[in-house]
């Protein structure tokens, strides 16, 4: 079962070290990944609630360019590890995850420069109108990232397992640092959001986002606080078609002397 899961998880983690870049750039994200990884390591739930708290953090972190935010491949995967094989709460684990997600980073900064130097390969193929060589150029480069990421991957499995009872102990005797671990994880996920926040809220959505707030207090609140995301949810589809609706008869009606002076407005 043990080979198995390793298995499982290297090939998992290739193919999100693939997708981040050149595949569906659905697939690795966390809570995508962590679900699968939960459930190759034995534990869909807490996978499933591992990706959700890791996907909070990482929503408003997405690269431009060059500049790489932590990788939130690595993220999953030692996050999903450090709570399934060595029993750490979510929120503790969290704050170490983020450690390799930074060593994540550099690996994918190190993996572009190294690749850089294929881009004469793929010029001369694409001058002498050769798609397969420009392929073959993609290839090496995913190999590569994918090689990389799956040896980590595997090396964070054993690690973990070896680092179960010495995290137990941890825990018990030094409660005040698995403390301060659990609370700095659980600042993260606000991190996550205001930084998504900052880059996408327009002055006139301000009071869409006070009504959710005051929705999912009031759900909250009430005998129905089991389901307050899926009312709030509701709630934000039924704007969401209303706008589309509105924006859609707006549209169509222009130029078509629909309105106007002849409405009487």
């Amino acid at each position: 079962m043990e080979i198995l899961q390793v298995v499982l998880l290297a090939v998992a983690t290739f193919v999100f070290a693939i997708d981040q870049f050149s595949l569906t750039e659905v697939l690795y994200r966390p809570i995508i990944a962590c679900t699968i990884i939960g459930a190759i390591l034995g534990d869909l739930k807490a996978g499933l609630v591992i990706g959700g708290e890791v996907e909070i953090i990482a929503i408003g972190q997405m690269p431009v360019g060059g500049a790489q935010p932590p990788n939130f491949v690595m993220f999953s995967v030692v996050a999903c590890v450090l709570v399934i094989k060595t029993g750490l709460d979510i929120e503790t684990a969290v704050a170490p995850s983020l450690v390799f997600a930074l060593f994540g980073q550099y690996v994918v900064t190190l993996v572009f420069t190294v690749a850089s130097g294929l881009m004469d390969k793929a010029d001369e193929a694409a001058h002498n109108a050769n798609p397969k060589g420009i392929t073959n150029v993609l290839n090496i480069h995913m190999a590569i990232l994918g090689t990389l990421f799956t040896v980590i991957a595997i090396v964070c499995f054993y690690g973990g397992q070896a680092l179960s009872e010495p995290m137990k102990n941890l825990s018990t005797q030094f409660s005040w640092l698995t403390a301060g671990l659990s609370v700095s994880g659980t600042m993260l996920r606000f991190v996550g959001f205001g930084i998504l926040m900052k880059i996408m809220m327009a002055g006139d959505l301000w009071g869409i986002l006070l009504a959710g707030f005051a929705c999912a207090a009031i759900f909250g609140a009430s005998s129905v606080s089991s389901a307050t995301l899926i009312y709030v949810a509701f709630i934000g589809v039924a704007i969401a078609v209303y706008d589309y609706m509105s924006s859609v008869k707006l549209k169509n009606s222009a130029g078509s002397n629909v309105g106007g002076m002849s409405d009487g407005i």
